[in-house]
């Protein structure tokens, strides 16, 4: 699917899948949208199918729950190989997500998460392990996301 297949529909879908899709049931989707319950779903399944709607997890606030320690570490790996390690990274205990860049001298982002810097050495660690050098930390205060503005059917047309 590319960027043109996505239409409004779709993207009124993606957006309130972001807002909340704990509490978004299809009718409300179906009544922001114009269309029908049935055809959200379906939308839905088809996103789904299609692995433009990955998953959906908790936004969870790790400083609430007891690991009050968030940190960036700025990875670089060889470049043939820094996709192939993002499973085993996933694997090291406190890592929360990695991210591949493709600019830069660094080309993997690694979020860990932990009670205090004991938690957070053995991350970097296993990265060395790994092959991969850790070139910069950097320990994250707060962490807002908000839904993708070009999928809200009240932004759309505009320049965000």
């Amino acid at each position: 699917m590319s960027d043109e297949d996505i239409d409004d529909v779709d993207s009124a879908i993606l957006y309130a899948l972001q807002e909340d899709a704990r509490n978004m049931s299809s009718g409300d989707i179906a009544e922001r949208t114009g269309t029908s319950d049935s055809t959200v779903r379906k939308r839905i399944q088809r996103l789904e199918s299609e692995g433009i709607v990955k998953g959906y997890s908790a936004d969870v606030d790790y400083q609430r729950s007891g690991y009050p320690l968030r940190m960036l570490l700025f990875c670089t790996a060889s470049i043939p190989e820094r996709g192939e390690l993002i499973p085993e990274i996933m694997q090291i205990e406190g890592v929360v997500s990695v991210q591949e860049l493709v600019t830069g001298e660094q080309n993997l982002l690694v979020t860990a998460v932990g009670e205090s810097d004991d938690d957070i050495t053995p991350v970097a660690q296993a990265l060395l392990d790994l092959g991969v050098t850790v070139a910069d930390e950097v320990l994250v205060r707060s962490h807002e996301t908000k839904p993708f503005g070009k999928f809200d059917p009240e932004q759309a047309g505009t320049d965000d």
